[in-house]
């Protein structure tokens, strides 16, 4: 079991090794998606599992839960079961609880591609109310589900429209095409 403190992996140096730094990002990303979603209930999110047994992907996604803070954030592995916990995540900048009461709308569901839900996550301007929306996609059983009101779905789609009309880098543009797509026809279907 892994035991962190995620203020040991913010505002890490520029030189800090490949591993050191992927094991930073993974660990922010489980908080984000922990924080995005409710409190005191397991979820499976549709982060994969960082984990490479006999070096081949681990096919698993990570179940989150969050209680109430401060206590940590656990996590595991849905098929490997590598777990850990950590804390000291809450008011970091990871941390996307919603701070004050919302109105209830209705929400969409929308089945995206484990693609496109990483082309999300790797987006760079992103608000917390859209970033809340990207890392509480969900695995559920073999779709991994996208769930948002009308107005943060078209927020969502013309943040990744701008990014893409600016992306220099041609790989990245297309998983950022082909993302917009996605968001695109789930807005057409659903209005």
């Amino acid at each position: 079991m892994m035991v962190a403190d995620l203020h040991h992996f913010l505002d890490l140096p520029d030189d800090i090794p490949g591993p050191a730094r992927g094991l930073a990002e993974h660990l922010c990303s489980i908080v984000r998606a922990a924080t995005a979603g409710d409190a005191g209930t397991a979820w499976m999110s549709a982060l994969p599992c960082r984990r490479r047994p006999g070096n081949r992907s681990c096919p698993g996604r990570m179940i989150v839960l969050r209680p109430e803070p401060p206590a940590a954030i656990h996590w595991e592995c849905s098929t490997c079961h590598d777990e850990g916990v950590i804390s000291n995540w809450c008011d970091s900048p990871d941390d996307l609880r919603r701070r004050t009461l919302t109105l209830a709308c209705p929400l969409t569901e929308i089945a995206i591609t484990d693609a496109v839900a990483s082309a999300l996550r790797d987006l760079r301007f992103l608000a917390t109310d859209s970033e809340r929306v990207v890392f509480a996609v969900r695995a559920d059983g073999e779709r991994t589900v996208l769930t948002a009101t009308d107005d943060e779905l078209d927020e969502l789609t013309g943040l990744v429209a701008a990014e893409a009309n600016h992306e220099p880098n041609r790989r990245r543009q297309q998983r950022l095409d082909a993302a917009f797509d996605a968001l695109s026809v789930a807005q057409t279907a659903g209005g």
